[in-house]
């Protein structure tokens, strides 16, 4: 990030309508504010039979991104969180939001998202802060059965590889995608690698974000899902 918040700064933004976070600063093995992580594919048909194959357990079809060009297959990972499995629409003209992933030779993560309460709230102290984000914006995908799902999005404008989360809130209305996907999964891990752990735990606990940071090679996101069949160890 080109501008980072102090960690008063953070607790101050959490105040009002949006309640401090109550994990210590030691990171756990899953973040506690994490809603879902995005495994990305160049088919959905493919991504879909890697994760049964390894996991025992078939995502369902959820639905399509109008004006995004991508649509996706959702995996219960227990309550309040989820995997997504996106990939391009051959009925939408280009990936418009995610075009790494019609180059995927294999599924990998390209996000997460994060659900830190009333996003228009969080968005305005942000913005007094001097943090730069874009959104709120809305979004919205059709289920197969003809429901609407709604939701609201942040995304931080300076995001290195993505490790930090884009922002999300559900609308009242709408059941969260963990409670109607196929379940039997969960997730056991998901961390960030760096050649600088330090100076990523820096923005990760600025944000107010139990992220897990390990030392690595490269920049790179991991998470290890664990199904009925085995466990399966994903990355960016």
């Amino acid at each position: 990030m080109s501008r980072l918040i102090s960690r008063r700064i953070f607790l101050c933004l959490a105040g009002g309508t949006l309640a401090a976070p109550t994990f210590s600063w030691t990171a756990n093995e899953v973040p506690t504010l994490l809603d879902h992580i995005l495994l990305g594919c160049s088919d959905l048909d493919r991504g879909i039979a890697f994760v049964e194959q390894r996991t025992g357990v078939r995502a369902a079809f959820g639905g399509v991104h109008p004006g995004r060009g991508t649509q996706n297959a959702l995996l219960s990972l227990g309550p309040r969180r989820y995997l997504e499995i996106i990939a391009p629409d051959p009925k939408q003209s280009g990936a418009q939001q995610y075009p790494v992933i019609n180059k995927l030779t294999e599924p990998r993560l390209i996000g997460w998202a994060a659900h830190p309460g009333d996003l228009q709230s969080f968005a305005a102290k942000l913005a007094k802060a001097g943090v730069a984000g874009a959104g709120p914006t809305p979004g919205s995908r059709r289920q197969p059965d003809g429901r609407v799902l709604q939701w609201k999005a942040l995304t931080l404008k300076e995001n290195a590889a993505s490790l930090l989360p884009f922002f999300i809130e559900w609308s009242a209305d709408s059941i969260h995608p963990s409670a109607d996907s196929p379940k039997g999964c969960s997730l056991l891990r998901f961390e960030a690698a760096s050649p600088d752990p330090e100076e990523l735990s820096k923005q990760v606990d600025l944000l107010g974000i139990d992220l897990r940071i390990v030392k690595g090679d490269k920049l790179q996101l991991r998470a290890t899902i664990a199904g009925p069949k085995a466990q399966l160890t994903v990355t960016s």
